[in-house]
């Protein structure tokens, strides 16, 4: 069977689908009747959605629009409405640019280090047995499941500077300039080091994810490609990867969502931002801005600049795919 065949396979059995489907009045009714029923099942969690969600990004919109500092918050001085002065006041800031120009930089740097590190080895325990499959996936959660703190603190100690593990490797092996090397001094070294730790926890998601998806594909639709000759590389670009497509969108976004508003690694590893905040992300810029600087109203307008830019991400990244869906 070639590819050809199986598409034209598949082609048909969809076409025969919608034919055997029923049409009209009845068929529009069951449908109504489906949606309003389908709202209904999620009418619960959308309330809960709308108090645990809408209300509080509410609320910081309303604070980054106001005067609201130390002096506010203890009642001696008056809540007075600033507009979009706060917003002014960090679009103009060449540190917010720097801090969102690194925090782009880095957020990319995880979400392709995760999804390669995933999904290579999503591909290897589909290859292996059952007893590898299980310490790799048991290792893999139990990376996952170890606290931000924790595993920051852990790496420190790995890279350490005067008794780390890997310096002290890497000095054994012959590289004696990283004797007493400080992998959190210069800035992209830093980034570096965090990044290696947020892909070590963020990896068993794909993982988890492109495995399950890998399994649910047909074994005869890549039998199929294997018959027609296609390599190992084409029928995982043209039959694999277009079948993992739903999970690796899924699995993009929410890598997206996870790294960019990272907060505990960043400021356990880089003791708050690094020297002279040269290791800034927005999260923990705003934490800075809101409690370490006492302005409430501009790390809430940072807040909410965040969520914005999280919005457009996904939306932009979700049209993008749909386009190469229709084009497909």
């Amino acid at each position: 069977m070639s590819l050809q065949t199986a598409d034209d396979m598949l082609d048909g059995q969809a076409v025969a689908a919608a034919d055997r489907s029923p049409r009209g009045p009845g068929r529009r009714r069951r449908i109504g009747r489906d949606g309003r029923a389908a709202w209904l099942y999620l009418a619960p969690a959308g309330l809960i959605m709308l108090g645990v969600m809408v209300y509080p990004l509410y609320q910081l919109v309303q604070v980054s629009l106001f005067e609201y500092r130390q002096a506010q918050v203890s009642g001696d001085a008056p809540i007075t409405f600033r507009g979009l002065a706060n917003y002014l006041r960090l679009f103009t800031s060449s540190e917010f640019w720097r801090v969102l120009l690194a925090t782009c930089g880095f957020t990319a740097l995880c979400v392709f280090g995760s999804l390669v590190v995933g999904i290579l080895l999503a591909v290897l325990a589909s290859r292996v047995r059952a007893l590898p499959r299980m310490l790799l996936f048991l290792a893999a959660l139990g990376a996952w499941a170890t606290p931000a703190v924790a595993g920051s603190t852990v790496f420190l100690f790995l890279f350490h500077s005067d008794f780390g593990l890997v310096n002290e490797l890497l000095v054994g092996l012959g590289f004696t300039g990283m004797e007493g090397f400080s992998w959190t001094y210069n800035p992209y070294v830093a980034f570096g080091l965090v990044g290696m730790e947020v892909i070590w926890c963020s990896f068993p998601f794909v993982l988890v994810t492109m495995y399950a998806g890998i399994k649910a594909i047909p074994s005869e639709v890549v039998e199929a490609a294997s018959l027609d000759g296609a390599s190992m590389w084409r029928t995982a670009r043209s039959v694999v990867l277009p079948m993992l497509r739903p999970l690796l969108i899924i699995a993009t976004i929410q890598s997206i969502i996870w790294d960019f508003k990272i907060f505990t690694q960043i400021y356990v590893m880089t003791d708050g931002g690094g020297i002279a905040g040269r290791n800034l992300v927005l999260n923990v810029y705003a934490y800075q801005e809101a409690f370490a600087a006492s302005n409430y109203a501009l790390g809430s307008a940072i807040g909410v600049v965040m969520t914005a830019l999280l919005l457009l991400i996904t939306v932009v990244y979700l049209r993008a795919q749909r386009s190469k869906e229709d084009a497909i």
